[in-house]
């Protein structure tokens, strides 16, 4: 198993790769934080993985990473219950509302920050010194083909996962030095719970299921759209060992829409 042993705090727990991130941490072995905002939600998945994966040990952490606060009881919990952090997911994210950006709302866009790029930068921050004490660690950062592949009305969201793209490089080379990894996945369309609600109102408007499929995969050289738990398997590579000479890198996890 991958992650065997390995204690994963897993922030943005939720419909769609979140709730998957989860599910593959435990299959793979390892023992998962889960945070998020919604307690019930996690409690959610806590019963999902305690049914599928009893081997698997849980903390459920509500948080909410924009607060120092909530920020560093989670990782004090979690070094109380487990005793250490092996890896750190970022998941969490907050897009701004979609808009052009001559009319875009600048103070939309610094909520949103506050929570994508300085509540993820909080809280991997939160969990260096228990990885240096360590000697090890693991962090991925979990990004989006949205600032490769510029598209109108997203500028907001790509610049705050543009921002997360520029730090993962920088904590790579300044965390290498003590053992700790730092690497990026570049997700694109993902099948789940956000894709599917997208598709079901695309069919409820009145287009058919076969044209919007086919418009979503069309730049998708496999054909298809990639699932959340196949997404998900790559994230737990980057945080397994055998990723361990693995750092700063920046892996497409698209169907191969973006190659850059």
């Amino acid at each position: 198993m991958l992650l065997e042993d390995k204690v994963s705090i897993i922030s943005g727990v939720g419909p769609g790769l979140g709730q998957e991130l989860a599910y593959v941490f435990a299959r793979e072995g390892g023992h998962v934080v889960l945070a998020a905002r919604t307690e019930s939600k996690l409690r959610e998945v806590e019963a999902n993985i305690k049914k599928e994966w009893p081997q698997a040990r849980t903390l459920v952490c509500p948080t909410d990473i924009s607060d120092a606060g909530q920020t560093a009881r989670l990782v004090e919990a979690t070094v109380a219950e487990f005793g250490r952090i092996d890896v750190l997911v970022n998941s969490a994210y907050v897009p701004p509302p979609f808009a052009m950006f001559d009319s875009a709302d600048l103070d939309d866009w610094r909520a949103a920050f506050e929570i994508t790029v300085f509540g993820t930068l909080q809280l991997t921050q939160a969990v260096v010194p228990a990885m240096r004490q360590a000697g090890r660690g693991s962090i991925v950062f979990v990004n989006s083909m949205i600032q490769k592949k510029p598209l109108p009305a997203q500028a907001g969201y790509a610049i705050e996962k543009g921002a997360l793209a520029v730090a993962a490089r920088m904590l790579a080379k300044e965390l290498g030095p003590h053992g700790i990894r730092v690497n990026t996945t570049y997700m694109g369309w993902m099948w789940g719970p956000p894709v599917e609600s997208y598709v079901e109102g695309a069919v409820a408007a009145g287009r058919s299921r076969e044209e919007v499929m086919a418009e979503i995969t069309r730049d998708i050289p496999l054909g298809f759209v990639p699932d959340d738990a196949d997404c998900a398997n790559a994230v737990a590579f980057l945080a397994s060992d055998l990723a361990k000479v693995i750092t700063g890198a920046e892996l497409n996890v698209n169907g191969g829409e973006v190659m850059l």
